[in-house]
């Protein structure tokens, strides 16, 4: 009987070690530049399931996949059964039957992890409620560039604790740079995701956004009512009042700061057009840089790619 070795899988950022992360993030860097130009994924297929809408993650994935010589195949909760109470499980083992890789994007993280345990090629995280783990690596991505590295840097997270807080805190852990979030009574990240990084890194929660920005290299932000939470809306435009970020907080941070924000965004609330729009913003790199970020992960997974 032959052995099959396990894949590997990117629920989370700390599946992958430090060493990984940066061999990531330098892959990356070469695919942007156009110094990497191996088609490692010809004759190669990603599932991408959608049970949840997209512009960004479905855009990025497919274009990357083609890049790399491979092909992306979009599937919403129309065109699979899981749409139709298939068992996670069971889409799981025919896909992999199928194709090289699964790009999935939902609403429970449970859902990824059961599919995850039941296939037999990589399984990418690209959203759940709990962890947006593409983006935050597209994040530091722009950060390594704009800012030459995020060792030794200070990021602030203004808002929600919702998934992009978690992946930050996850983020954090892993790298070992200072994160201060400023989140409103009630809005925390995860207990769990947050416990697990103070005991390796420094990373407070405060109720004061000016707390959490003095001083800060980078000042992220998101929606205050993220997909799903529509219903929400007035009850969180009132709970985050003074958690907009606006120039006068920009200018608390460090005087070469940049802002980010994964979008959509919705100016006026969350963040002013003056920010998004501005010389701190540095959004539009973020958003390309999906791209180049989930190529690397594409390629080390499903690619062959060396880790090393």
């Amino acid at each position: 009987m032959s052995f099959q070795r396990p894949p590997r899988h990117f629920l989370a950022i700390p599946d992958f070690s430090v060493g990984e992360l940066r061999t990531l993030f330098d892959l990356a860097e070469r695919m942007r530049t156009g110094a990497y130009t191996s088609k490692c994924l010809v004759g190669k297929a990603l599932a991408m399931i959608f049970m949840k809408a997209s512009t960004r993650t479905r855009v990025s994935f497919e274009v990357g996949a083609w890049q790399l010589g491979g092909h992306a195949l979009f599937l919403s909760p129309r065109d699979v059964q899981l749409g139709r109470g298939e068992p996670i499980a069971d889409t799981a083992r025919v896909l992999s039957r199928y194709v090289d890789g699964i790009m999935i994007r939902t609403f429970a993280h449970s859902d990824v992890e059961v599919l995850a345990s039941h296939s037999t090629v990589p399984v990418i995280n690209g959203l759940t409620d709990l962890l947006h783990p593409c983006q935050v690596l597209a994040d530091l991505l722009t950060v390594q560039q704009q800012l030459g590295t995020y060792d030794g840097k200070i990021i602030a997270w203004v808002g929600d604790g919702n998934n992009m807080a978690n992946s930050w805190i996850n983020a954090a852990f892993r790298l070992g740079f200072r994160l201060k979030l400023a989140c409103p009574e009630g809005y925390d990240p995860d207990p769990a995701v947050l416990a697990r990084a103070k005991s390796h890194a420094d990373v407070t929660v405060v109720r004061d956004p000016l707390e959490a920005v003095e001083g800060a290299h980078v000042v992220s932000t998101d929606v205050w009512a993220s997909m799903g939470q529509e219903d929400e809306q007035a009850v969180r435009a009132r709970a985050f009042a003074g958690f907009r970020v606006d120039e006068s907080l920009m200018r608390r941070a460090e005087p070469d700061a940049i802002f980010l924000h994964c979008l959509p965004a919705h100016r006026g609330e969350e963040v002013t057009a003056g920010v998004i729009d501005g010389p701190w913003s540095r959004v539009w790199d973020e958003a390309e840089n999906r791209l180049h970020i989930q190529k690397a992960i594409m390629a080390v997974l499903m690619g062959g790619e060396p880790f090393a």
